[in-house]
């Protein structure tokens, strides 16, 4: 038979249909984990997250900001920098309208970039959900993890995939959880997310000392005038260096930590004024990093960006090497050194196995610090049925811890939302105007309350 030849009347092959996109929804509680989920959605999604033949699924990424006293304002989400959300389109939610969205949209991927209490609330929710078909669960951790490491941990336990930023962490993550007994296949080594930028490269001309403030660490009073003041020192034994203190966050707003004393109101009563040289900066950390020649912290995770550019960076030792502080974290780094030296000119050089084992990927690894875990949520969105979700603390293991944890989110021990939790459904726009006119004058009252009247009560109780 001879081989068919195409004819004009033969109809036009059919294009193939395009993929339903891949629906991803962040949930955060603070500016910085908004930074953290954001781009850990984009990292996890990038390229082709369950790609086939008709090539990478198109990404919808929404982002929900879960209320309460640390919930970022538009001014701290424009200054997060490039997450590739609009923060016109951020928008904020309870714990209970969060679930309702979830059963109503149909996610693929939820990223929880909450406290671990949070977290744990939005499991147990979401499996009282009893979803035919459950989005894939992903949480981590913003920064350095140097407290509370397994009531942080326990409370995350039950997600999907549990990041950790380093092998480091990573192997004390698991060690954590099969030390309760606890499943730990979940824990998928990953890198932070917000990592980038310019390798550094010493300028002529320009010295900068920048010190990465940080909103509760130290918290006393005398210790943070004392590092305001030897930065202020500083300066003005270098009047030909630009010093600059980078702020989180403004007074009246909350960050991940509620920051009780801001360095803004210090530095209005140090004695002798502020020099020339020294300057007060917001803005997003990535481009203040751009021009430092120096990074100067007491545990920010700020340092972590600062080594994975290779700027020259110091974790400083005056107030002790201690876990409150957050700084011993650092030890066997060679970072860690004090004012006096720092005033003489010494710069720290990082000790490189240090660095390794800390996910920084200085060495140029960065590229590939997320192929595990892409692998991981690709495979899991691959599964056409996945299990439910089973936290390790449950009505059954922990009756006296997990049924406070859910009422703080209005849920029942159950995960179901308690009587009256739900927001009635308000019609039209002046009442839905109204509402969230009520809504953001009440969350400024808490606001206040949380940084001017607290403070205030607590101080007069250490009289």
């Amino acid at each position: 038979m001879p081989p068919r030849t195409s004819n004009a009347a033969d109809p036009a092959p059919t294009p193939a249909e395009p993929r339903p996109a891949l629906r991803v929804a962040v949930l955060a509680d603070s500016d910085t984990r908004w930074k953290w989920g954001a781009l850990t959605a984009r990292r996890l999604t990038a390229g082709a997250a369950g790609a086939d033949e008709r090539g990478a699924r198109p990404v919808e990424v929404s982002g929900l900001l879960l209320r309460g006293r640390a919930t970022p304002t538009p001014r701290q989400l424009a200054e997060v920098g490039e997450v590739g959300i609009e923060a016109a389109k951020v928008r904020e939610v309870t714990a209970v309208e969060f679930l309702h969205t979830v059963r109503d949209e149909g996610y693929d991927v939820v990223v929880l970039a909450l406290v671990g209490g949070g977290v744990q609330a939005m499991l147990h929710g979401l499996a009282a959900l009893n979803l035919t078909r459950r989005p894939v669960i992903v949480t981590g951790y913003v920064g350095v993890v140097y407290e509370k490491l397994a009531d942080g941990l326990l409370l995350r336990h039950g997600a999907d995939v549990v990041l950790a930023n380093s092998a480091h962490d990573a192997e004390r993550f698991r060690a954590v959880y099969e030390g309760v007994g606890a499943d730990a296949s979940a824990v998928t080594e990953a890198a932070l997310p917000f990592l980038g930028g310019a390798p550094y490269a010493p300028e002529e001309g320009r010295d900068t000392v920048v010190f990465a403030a940080q909103p509760s660490v130290p918290a006393s009073r005398a210790d943070r005038t004392y590092l305001l003041r030897r930065l202020v020192e500083h300066a003005r034994l270098h009047p030909r260096r630009e010093v600059l203190l980078k702020l989180r966050s403004k007074p009246g707003e909350h960050t991940t930590h509620i920051e009780e004393l801001p360095y803004q109101k210090l530095a209005q009563r140090l004695p002798g004024g502020l020099p020339p040289n020294f300057r007060l900066v917001y803005g997003h950390m990535g481009e203040v990093l751009d021009r430092t020649d120096l990074l100067v912290t007491v545990s920010s995770t700020a340092a972590l960006e600062s080594l994975h550019r290779r700027i020259p960076t110091a974790v400083l030792t005056d107030l002790g090497v201690r876990e409150p502080l957050g700084n011993h974290h650092f030890v066997g780094s060679g970072l860690l050194t004090s004012w006096d030296r720092l005033d003489g000119g010494y710069r720290p050089r990082p000790d490189e196995e240090w660095l390794a084992g800390q996910g920084v990927a200085a060495d140029g690894s960065y590229s590939t610090a997320y192929d595990t875990a892409r692998a991981k949520v690709s495979g899991l969105l691959s599964d056409p049925r996945l299990p439910p979700l089973a936290p390790y603390y449950t009505p059954a293991t922990a009756p006296g811890y997990l049924p406070g944890i859910l009422a703080r989110h209005h849920l029942a021990p159950d995960g179901t939302p308690l009587p009256g939790a739900a927001a009635p459904q308000q019609s039209g726009r002046v009442r839905g105007a109204v509402r969230e006119t009520v809504r953001n004058a009440a969350r400024g009252a808490y606001r206040h309350g949380v940084q001017r009247v607290a403070p205030v009560i607590r101080r007069m109780g250490e009289l």
